[in-house]
């Protein structure tokens, strides 16, 4: 007796179980889960669910800047040339860094800011002309030593001022020792955490366990400028031969740094 044979929609369907694409599909699927699956048990067996809890501590450090970041602009308008803008603007850097060498600045402490030349425009009867050229360059001081000389940053300024810089852009003071001081910082607030930590698990009947982690958040850091000075620079200098020191006190600034543990609750 002969078998029924099939008909051509179960032959397709019979062939593509047997499809090498087929069989590669399922193998595929099969081998994610099996992935998927050994990933979740393993993070259960490294890391198993807990209950746990974190303290903050906090920890602050005073200190007085040490260094003075200075950063002056020298700005020159409408030169018929921009070569002879560019002439004129280097002049006056040449004479700047000058002046700054006769206050023991070095070289290796003044860098190059903004470099600039542009050409002027006038406008006339709705058309517009080069009237000249306009070039200017900033440059970044480092003042150091600061409160063992604490009209040195005021100096410099004055100095600038007077060989030509007409835009001082602004005064920042900081540590020269940032590192340190952070970490002091941080070793506080560890302190602070775990001085609160019993306190806190006896008042809710928990005990603590290891400490899983943590992490940091710098609240309050260095590295605040003051003021911009535009237009003449600071007391209206704006590049005077006799021009005044301004008065900058440097004050007392602090590092806040916060600590997070987290502990496991027994």
């Amino acid at each position: 007796m002969e078998e029924p044979s099939l008909s051509s929609e179960e032959k397709c369907c019979e062939l593509d179980w047997k499809e090498p694409k087929f069989i590669l599909l399922v193998l595929s699927v099969v081998l994610l889960a099996a992935i998927i699956i050994i990933s979740l048990v393993r993070e259960r067996l490294v890391n198993p669910p807990q209950n746990q809890v974190t303290v903050y501590g906090q920890g602050k450090v005073e200190y007085q800047p040490d260094e003075a970041i200075v950063t002056l602009g020298v700005q020159v308008d409408k030169v018929w040339s921009a070569e002879g803008a560019l002439r004129q603007l280097n002049d006056k850097i040449t004479r700047i860094m000058e002046a700054e060498k006769t206050l023991g600045i070095s070289e290796t402490d003044i860098k190059a800011g903004n470099y600039n030349l542009s050409p002027q425009y006038d406008y006339k009867d709705g058309v517009s002309s080069v009237s000249g050229y306009n070039a200017n360059q900033n440059l970044i001081i480092k003042v150091k030593n600061i409160q063992e000389d604490k009209d040195k940053t005021s100096r410099v300024i004055a100095a600038a001022s007077g060989a030509g810089a007409n835009q001082i852009l602004g005064v920042e003071f900081k540590p020269s020792d940032l590192d340190s001081l952070k970490q002091e910082a941080r070793l506080k607030a560890i302190a602070d955490a775990k001085n609160k930590a019993p306190a806190l698990f006896k008042a809710s009947g928990a005990k603590a366990g290891k400490i899983l982690g943590w992490y940091e958040n710098n609240i309050q850091s260095p590295d605040v400028p003051m003021a911009n000075y535009e237009a003449g620079g600071i007391g209206g200098m704006g590049g005077s031969k006799t021009a005044a020191n301004p008065q900058l006190p440097s004050g007392t600034q602090e590092i806040t740094i916060e600590i997070g543990i987290n502990y496991a609750v027994k």
